[in-house]
C-alpha cells in the first residue's frame, strides 16, 4: 500500500469522526417524519459508515500493521 494510499485512508478516518456529532445542526429544531432532523443525520451517518468501513476491509485491511512484500524486518 503505497503512502498516498496510507494518508488518503487516515483522513477519510478523521474526517468520519469529525462529523460523527452533528455539531451544524445543534439547535435546529425541524422535524422530518416525525423524528429530528439530527436524528437522520445518524442513520444516514451510519450507513454512510458502514459503507467505508467494508470498502477499508477489503482494500486496506491491516494497513500500517502488515508489512509489505518488500519490506525487510
Amino acid at each position: 500500500m503505497s503512502r498516498i494510499e496510507l494518508v488518503g485512508w487516515g483522513i477519510v478516518g478523521v474526517g468520519l469522526a469529525a462529523f460523527s456529532v452533528p455539531w451544524f445542526l445543534w439547535g435546529n429544531e425541524t422535524v422530518v417524519a416525525g423524528l429530528p432532523v439530527w436524528l437522520w443525520w445518524h442513520v444516514g451517518w451510519m450507513m454512510l459508515t458502514a459503507v467505508v468501513f467494508w470498502v477499508f476491509t477489503k482494500r486496506a485491511w491491516g494497513i500500517g500493521i502488515e508489512a509489505d512484500v518488500g519490506d525487510v524486518p
